[in-house]
């Protein structure tokens, strides 16, 4: 399992679950790329035990067209891409023109079909695959070898000795039509070589052509005693091999001899007497280690077309089921099967004889258009029911690209078992297509070459040759279907990832704006709290609902049956049942708090109110947790400052010690009735909502002596909604009161108004009175005159208060009115905004917007949160402010 962050403190890991929900977010050929963009995300792969529940990495698949193209604006190889000139010629490999993507389906043998891009050539055909490149075909002559996960092309030159015709798979050499069957990728290019060592084989009816460098000539392999067409080709231990249409084998030695009729056809004669062979298929592959040639023949598929003069065999299938979205049909013995022989091509002059091979153990063949391949395979059952994926087996597809009718059935499964019967399925609703079907196992096993153009390790910020096909609106794309704090996740991978998210050119995401942190609107609903926590609370997704912009979603795995308590930058203060802690959002470092002071509370229990209430003298409601000062990776994460504010008294905290009560000595029943509180330069303050008196207290001294009192600014009969802030400098004090209630005469209520932009509801109050005052409570303290200044604006910056730490928002670019005098946009200038003020905050919640120099007749701007059940959800709406910069900091970066 990949390791989670908060064990480790110098590195940035996904945990299984981040890594994962990105991942399915991504068509898999995605997913596997941005594997490879950048050490975090690999080391994070390759440790998860989730990523294989979600992508088919590591299975084979049967490669095969969807039939709808990609949209160009999320196409990540339909881009312009501009590289370097070295000297007067320019790289053909990268050259800057428009790199076309498919979105092809891949289907696994046991699993639901996934979505894949694939990158082509505009018109490109699928002409072979090896591990990770698949070769297209052009027209005329432009031949590539493509990775299908970094989008590098390597074009592969034309053979001199044939001429093009109008049809891209039709050559024409000596007056002799040639057809092209396939392109065997025998060796595939790799970083080690710079991509520049390869060899591949040109497989046509009548000729085999081989190249090994992309700037050498094909050599084409001379024949004088073929009389069959060809069926498949492949290099072993150096030497060219070549199968006829009936079984005969070839072999050349492209240093000294060829070509050498090593065998005809070891068909048994039961088959022979039949004429099923001519029915059949021919395929060459290599034993699992490498050191033996395999032949094998598969009969029994027919393709649609009048055999005359051959015993035709119509394979009417026994059974059929459906699974996985496919109809699996199964043939009786006799109808369809397989053979596989095995020689030691050691000794070729005279070759040894074939041997036929009864069983291949654990592993399976998968042979087709691309390269054969032969892997371990797992048997198992599912809901008592054999999987398609079977060991011992050999799985085929198209032996050919451009077949005028597809096999029937297109995919089989032979199983060297003598007691299973043959099984097969069709990929392709349509008997046309433009690709064909081809066995490619979805990995990201090389991802560590990938993005790098010579030899070097995979970087840990990425490289210059993988990201070129992971730029743009492909990221675009990933981003605007991931939460915001996995989009941060997403950025910490790479610096080139940092920059082509901070730069949200599509405007999905709007970093360092204050937000609404809320429950969505599922969460909305009437119903008893013991019912709405039992059936809601596991729910960790929540909104994250700009003011003038479309809500995101925010995951906090960590709010599984927690309640936040207040929030501060990236931390979030919980609570559930057995402890308070604190929170990285977007990191889930998590940190303990200790238990309050016996001495001082004896008791504590989840109030049905809701609210936490302690048994004390008075009974005391908390309120909310104050997030001070946040723990930093400088302080060893012990850095923080904390107070626990509750109604009747207050208890702070620093990192590394225990909780402190804060006294005010007044007398029973006067106690204070606090509504907020903020530490300030060394002190704690706290203002009482009755009046608006503040208290402070100098934390420096350890037995915190009876707290200094300020009074109010304002001494009217008007009930005050009191909060208190830091200025913009955090030199002063700050203390901000609005009318507590606002409504209309005869409790009239004034219509929502929906906002479109974000789905919030939005009202029209008459002008409330709002009041920002300050001071320097240490210069006057010491003077004992304590003068509250008035702060008739807040110039570029607005104020956003509730449960959250006071946010002080510079909103230079926006307006502080609307220019036509209505509520939106609702984001604004020199305006207090405030939300919830605690936790149990039970009065029907709005969300105030005041202007604090608001025109003749401006009304207030409310946005109002469902009323029905809204006492239910038992999560406050705070501000919460989502920055990117969290990932700057773990990223390694030279330069910032």
């Amino acid at each position: 399992m990949a390791r989670s962050i908060n064990e480790s403190g110098s590195s940035w890991v996904f945990p299984d679950g981040p890594l994962e929900e990105i991942a399915s977010r991504c068509d898999v050929i995605t997913a596997a790329s941005l594997v490879g963009s950048c050490k975090f995300y690999h080391d994070s792969a390759t440790q998860s035990v989730a990523l294989p529940a979600s992508q088919p990495f590591g299975m084979p698949c049967v490669l095969h067209t969807h039939q709808t193209e990609v949209p160009p604006a999320h196409n990540p190889f339909s881009r312009v891409h501009k590289f370097k000139q070295e000297g007067a010629q320019k790289d053909k490999q990268h050259d800057a023109k428009d790199r076309k993507g498919t979105l092809c389906q891949l289907t696994p043998l046991d699993r639901i079909s996934s979505d894949a891009v694939i990158p082509d050539g505009g018109t490109g055909m699928w002409a072979g695959a090896n591990g990770d490149w698949i070769a297209l075909l052009g027209f005329p002559w432009n031949w590539e070898l493509v990775n299908v996960y970094t989008g590098r092309r390597i074009p592969l030159p034309p053979i001199s000795e044939f001429k093009s015709t109008p049809d891209k798979l039709v050559f024409e050499s000596n007056d002799q039509h040639l057809q092209l069957l396939k392109i065997a990728i025998c060796r595939v290019p790799t970083a080690a070589s710079n991509y520049t060592s390869f060899s591949v084989l040109a497989i046509f009816n009548a000729a085999i052509a081989v190249l090994h460098c992309a700037s050498s000539r094909w050599t084409v392999l001379d024949n004088q005693f073929l009389a069959y067409g060809y069926s498949d080709a492949i290099i072993h231990k150096g030497i060219v091999f070549a199968v006829t249409q009936t079984g005969e084998v070839y072999a050349w030695n492209q240093l000294s001899w060829g070509p050498l009729l090593i065998s005809t056809a070891p068909i048994p004669p039961e088959l022979d007497e039949q004429g099923r062979y001519n029915l059949g298929s021919w395929w060459l592959a290599r034993s699992p280690d490498g050191s033996r040639l395999f032949l094998v023949h598969t009969w029994g598929v027919t393709d649609g077309r009048d055999y005359t003069g051959l015993v035709r065999i119509l394979p009417a299938a026994a059974t059929s089921e459906g699974r996985h979205g496919r109809t699996i049909r199964g043939y009786g013995k006799g109808l369809l099967g397989c053979e596989v022989y095995s020689m030691d091509t050691s000794q070729l002059m005279p070759p040894r004889p074939w041997r036929r091979i009864i069983s291949l153990g654990s592993y399976s063949l998968f042979l087709g258009v691309n390269y054969p391949i032969i892997i371990p395979v797992e048997d198992g059952a599912e809901h008592d029911r054999p999987n398609m994926a079977r060991s011992n087996s050999v799985y085929t597809s198209h032996h050919a690209v451009g077949l005028a009718y597809p096999p029937s059935p297109e995919i089989c499964r032979f199983s060297l078992n003598s007691e299973d019967c043959t099984v097969g399925f069709q990929t392709n609703i349509r008997w046309t297509w433009r690709q064909v079907p081809l066995w490619l196992i979805p990995s990201f096993a090389n991802a560590r070459q990938w993005n790098l153009p010579s030899r070097h390790r995979l970087c840990r910020g990425g490289g210059d040759g993988h990201l070129e096909a992971l730029t743009g609106d492909n990221i675009d794309l990933i981003a605007a279907h991931l939460d915001v704090t996995y989009t941060v996740r997403l950025a910490a991978c790479s610096r080139e990832l940092y920059d082509m998210i901070s730069k949200d050119e599509g405007k999905m995401h709007h970093w360092d704006e204050p937000c609404l942190l809320m429950p969505p609107p599922a969460y909305w609903f009437d119903e008893h709290w013991d019912v709405a926590r039992a059936s809601r609370l596991h729910d960790t997704v929540y909104d994250l609902v700009p003011l003038d912009h479309p809500r995101r979603s925010v995951a906090l795995p960590f709010m599984h049956d927690r309640k936040w308590l207040g929030a501060n930058g990236d931390w979030i203060a919980a609570a559930d049942h057995h402890e308070w802690c604190l929170v990285n959002v977007y990191t889930e470092r998590h940190i303990p708090l200790p238990s309050l002071p016996d001495s001082k509370i004896r008791h504590s229990i989840v109030s049905s109110r809701p609210a936490y209430s302690f048994n004390w003298r008075p009974e005391i409601y908390l309120l909310k947790i104050v997030i001070c000062q946040v723990p930093t990776k400088g302080g060893r994460y012990a850095d923080y400052k904390l107070i626990a504010l509750f109604d009747k008294t207050i208890f702070y905290l620093e990192g590394g010690g225990d909780w402190r009560m804060l006294e005010a000595l007044t007398p029973a029943p006067d106690y204070p009735n606090y509504c907020d509180a903020i530490e300030l330069r060394g002190h704690v303050f706290a203002v009482d909502e009755t009046d608006g008196s503040t208290y402070f207290w100098d934390t420096a001294n350890e037995n915190l002596m009876l707290p200094f009192v300020i009074p109010p600014p304002v001494v009217d009969d008007q009930q005050y909604a009191w909060f208190l802030a830091p200025s913009a400098d955090g030199k002063r004090l700050m203390i901000i009161l609005t009318v507590n209630k606002i409504g209309i005469a005869n409790a009239e209520v004034p219509p929502d108004i929906p906002y479109a932009a974000n789905g919030l509801q939005l009202r029209q109050y008459p002008p409330v009175a709002t009041y920002v005052f300050e001071l320097d409570p240490l210069s006057t303290a010491r003077a004992g005159d304590f003068l509250w200044r008035q702060v008739n604006s807040l110039s570029d910056h607005s104020l956003f208060l509730g449960l959250n730490y006071p946010i002080i928002a510079n909103l230079k670019k926006r307006e502080s009115k609307a220019p036509d005098g209505t509520l939106v946009p609702f984001m604004r200038k020199n305006c207090v905004y405030t939300a919830y003020r605690n936790i149990r905050y039970n009065q029907y919640p709005k969300i105030l917007r005041c202007n604090l120099q608001p025109d003749e007749g401006e009304t207030v701007g409310v946005i109002s949160l469902p009323k029905d059940g809204w006492d239910s959800v038992r999560q406050a709406a705070m501000w919460f402010k989502p920055a990117l910069n969290i990932a700057r900091s773990v990223l390694p970066l030279k330069k910032q």
